[in-house]
C-alpha cells in the first residue's frame, strides 16, 4: 500500500486537529464504502450518488498551506505536488495549446478569466491567441512568477468569492484540474456563473474515476493524490455538480485533455505503480529533454453554459 509522505517532508502536518471528516458533497450522506485508505486519509464512494472523495481531509489553513512553495517543487511528486512545475513551463504552453482548441470551438475571442491560473501558462497562451486574459490564484509565488517572468499583469492573488468581479464580465471562464482540489466546488462555479455574460461558457477538466486506466489501475492510479485531490468525479457526478452551480453542460469529452510530459516525469510517475520501477527505468534520464503528449483518456473536459442565459 502507498503510504503519505512523511509529516517532515511536508508543508503541512498530518495531526489530527488539522484533519477533518467530511459526508458526501453532493448528496450529504453519510453512507458510503471505502475504496482504500493511505495513512489516516480514505478515499471512499458515496452509496446514494457514486461521488468519490476523501475524508478526513486537510482544514482550510492546511490545505492554503501545501500549495505554497514546496507543492510547486515536491520532494514526493507522486503523492502532492509536482515535481518541477516552473522547469516544465515549455510542456505545459505545448499543452494548453491543444487545450485551447477546446475552447476555440466555442469562442476565438473575447475577455477570459482562468480560475486557479498557477503561473499563467494557459494564459500565456491564451495571450498569444489575442484573447484579453485575466486569472486568480491562491498560490503566491506563482502569482509572482506569471506577474514578473511572464509579464502577467492581470493576475490577481486569492479567491474568485472573493476577487469582486463585475456581474456578466467575462466571456469565457476555464477550470484547468482545478476543482477536484476545492473544498466547495459548487460555490466558485456559482461565482463563475455570476461573472458571466449571457452567452458566456465555462470550461471545465478534471479526472474521470470511471475512466478504463483509473479502473485497471486501482489504487494505483496516478490521480489518486490523497492530500490534495479531494474529489474524484465521473461525467454524472460532474453534470450533477455542474447543475447544481446553474449550469447546462453542452458536451463533454477527453479528447485534447492530455498533456506533453518530460522523461523525469513518467520515471518518477512509475513509482506508483511500484516503488523500484523509477530504479529501473533511471537509464532513460538519458533522453531528459525527450518528452511525449500523452491522453490516457482518463481526464475529461466539460463546455457548459449558465442555464438562466441560456438562449
Amino acid at each position: 500500500m502507498n503510504q503519505l509522505p512523511a509529516s517532515n517532508e511536508l508543508p503541512v502536518s498530518l495531526s489530527p486537529s488539522q484533519l477533518r471528516e467530511v459526508d458526501c458533497y453532493l448528496c450529504g450522506s453519510s453512507h458510503r464504502r471505502i475504496r482504500f485508505r493511505e495513512g489516516p486519509i480514505q478515499l471512499v464512494e458515496c452509496s446514494q450518488c457514486s461521488l468519490v472523495y476523501t475524508t478526513p481531509r486537510l482544514d482550510s489553513e492546511g490545505l492554503k498551506a501545501l500549495y505554497q512553495e514546496q507543492y510547486w517543487q515536491s520532494a514526493c511528486a507522486r503523492d502532492y505536488g509536482y515535481l518541477d512545475y516552473l522547469k516544465d513551463k515549455d510542456l505545459y504552453f505545448r499543452s494548453f495549446r491543444k487545450r485551447l482548441q477546446n475552447v476555440l470551438v466555442h469562442r476565438t475571442s473575447g475577455r477570459l478569466l482562468d480560475v486557479g491560473c498557477a503561473a499563467g501558462f494557459f494564459l500565456h497562451t491564451a495571450r498569444e491567441a489575442g484573447f484579453d486574459y485575466h486569472g486568480i490564484d491562491v498560490a503566491a509565488p506563482m502569482v509572482k512568477y506569471a506577474r514578473e517572468e511572464l509579464g502577467l499583469q492581470n493576475i490577481t492573488e486569492g479567491t474568485l468569492e472573493s476577487a469582486g468581479f463585475p456581474d456578466a464580465y467575462f466571456d469565457i471562464v476555464t477550470l484547468w484540474d482545478v476543482v477536484e482540489h476545492l473544498p466547495d466546488p459548487i460555490s466558485v462555479l456559482r461565482e463563475s456563473h455570476r461573472v458571466l455574460k449571457p452567452d458566456g461558457i465555462l470550461v471545465l477538466e478534471t479526472q474521470n474515476v470511471q475512466s478504463r486506466i483509473a479502473r485497471l489501475m486501482g489504487r494505483r492510479w496516478h490521480h489518486f493524490k490523497m492530500l490534495e485531490h479531494l474529489y474524484h468525479f465521473n461525467p454524472e457526478t460532474c453534470t450533477r455538480m455542474l447543475s447544481t452551480a446553474g449550469f447546462d453542460v453542452l458536451r463533454w469529452t477527453p479528447r485534447k485533455a492530455g498533456k506533453y510530459l518530460s522523461m523525469d516525469f513518467i520515471i518518477e510517475r512509475t513509482g506508483r505503480i511500484n516503488p523500484l520501477l523509477p530504479y529501473l527505468f533511471s537509464p532513460l534520464k538519458l533522453f531528459r529533454r525527450s518528452s511525449v503528449y500523452v491522453n490516457l483518456l482518463d481526464e475529461m473536459v466539460f463546455i457548459a453554459r449558465p442555464a438562466s442565459k441560456s438562449s
